[in-house]
C-alpha cells in the first residue's frame, strides 16, 4: 500500500506525517530566526534602538561587528540580513536592497577620516584602517580623481603608529573622535566626496541575499524607522561613552543622514562605476 494510500484512510490531523520531506525541512527552516548582522557604532544605536527596544520585530538574531565582519558573515550565509558596507556590494553576488535606511552623509561625515600632519601635496604613504572596504576604496578615489597624488597604500589594524613627514592614516568609527585632534591636518571623507561629486555620500545599506517573508521585511523597516525617530534615546545603549552625550546627539542628529533617498542612490550608484578603476 503507498503513503498516499495511507495518508487517505486517516483524518486530516494525521496527514502531516505524509507530508514530502522536503516540506518538513521548508517549514523548519521557516522557523529559524532570521540572522541580523549590524555595525558596532556610534551611527547605527537608532537602528539597534529599533530592532531591539520597538517591539516591532521579533524571531530574529542580532549580532554587532565591525563594517568587514558584516561583509563576510552575509557572504559567507552566516546573517541573513546586514547592514553592508557599500564599498564591499561588488563581491557580494544577488544581493537586493532590502530597506530605506542607510549609513549616509550629506555633508561631513566626522567618523571617517583621513589624518596627517603633512600637507596633502606631499603625502607619499597612506595607511588604511582594515575595518570597512568602503573608506577604503574611497580614499583611492580622492588620491586619484580629487586630491591628485600617487601614495603607497598599507593595510594596518594599528592606529597607533607615529606618522613621519609625508604619511597619513585613514581612520574609521567610534575610535576617530580620540584621535582627530593629534594631528595637524584632517580630511573628512564625505565632505570631500561631496566636493567633487556634489552628491551625498552611502556608507552602509541593508541588503539581503535570500528571499525574506515580506512581513519580517514590513516590521524590519518600521523598527528602523521607528529607533531613527527616537535618536536620543538610543543614546542610552551606549556604554563607557568617549564623547559627551550632547556631542553623540549632535552626530546622529547631525553627522549622519540615514534616509536612503535618490540623491544618495546616485552617489552609491556613481561610487560603485568608480571603484571599476580602482586597483590595489
Amino acid at each position: 500500500m503507498s503513503v498516499k494510500d495511507i495518508g487517505s484512510e486517516y483524518s486530516a490531523e494525521y496527514s502531516t506525517f505524509y507530508r514530502p520531506i522536503s516540506l518538513i525541512f521548508a517549514t523548519f527552516e521557516a522557523m529559524e530566526p532570521i540572522r541580523i548582522t549590524a555595525v558596532s557604532y556610534y551611527n547605527t544605536l537608532p537602528f539597534i534602538y529599533g530592532i531591539n527596544l520597538s517591539g516591532l520585530l521579533t524571531d530574529y538574531k542580532l549580532s554587532l561587528d565591525v563594517p568587514s565582519e558584516c561583509a563576510r558573515k552575509l557572504i559567507t550565509h552566516e546573517a541573513d540580513i546586514g547592514l553592508i558596507p557599500v564599498g564591499a556590494l561588488p563581491l557580494i553576488p544577488d544581493y537586493h536592497i532590502v530597506s530605506k535606511y542607510c549609513i549616509g552623509a550629506a555633508g561631513d561625515v566626522q567618523s571617517v577620516i583621513l589624518l596627517t600632519d603633512t600637507e596633502l601635496h606631499s603625502l607619499k604613504r597612506i595607511f588604511l584602517d582594515t575595518d570597512s572596504r568602503t573608506s577604503v576604496n574611497l580614499v583611492k578615489v580622492l588620491a586619484r580623481e580629487l586630491w591628485n597624488i600617487d601614495v603607497e597604500w598599507i593595510p594596518s589594524g594599528n592606529l597607533d603608529i607615529k606618522l613621519n613627514f609625508g604619511e597619513a592614516i585613514v581612520a574609521i568609527g567610534d575610535k576617530t573622535f580620540l584621535l582627530r585632534d593629534h594631528y595637524k591636518y584632517c580630511f573628512d571623507l564625505a565632505g570631500e566626496w561631496i566636493n567633487l561629486t556634489g552628491l551625498p555620500f552611502v556608507f552602509a545599506v541593508w541588503i539581503s541575499v535570500k528571499e525574506l517573508p515580506d512581513h519580517f521585511l514590513d516590521a524590519f523597516e518600521s523598527a528602523l524607522k521607528w529607533g531613527v525617530e527616537h535618536k536620543q534615546e538610543s543614546i542610552n545603549l551606549a556604554a563607557n561613552l568617549i564623547i559627551s552625550e550632547h556631542e553623540l546627539h549632535n552626530y546622529l542628529e547631525n553627522a549622519i543622514d540615514y534616509p536612503l533617498d535618490e540623491a544618495k542612490l546616485k552617489g552609491m550608484e556613481l561610487f560603485l562605476f568608480k571603484l571599476k578603476g580602482i586597483t590595489g
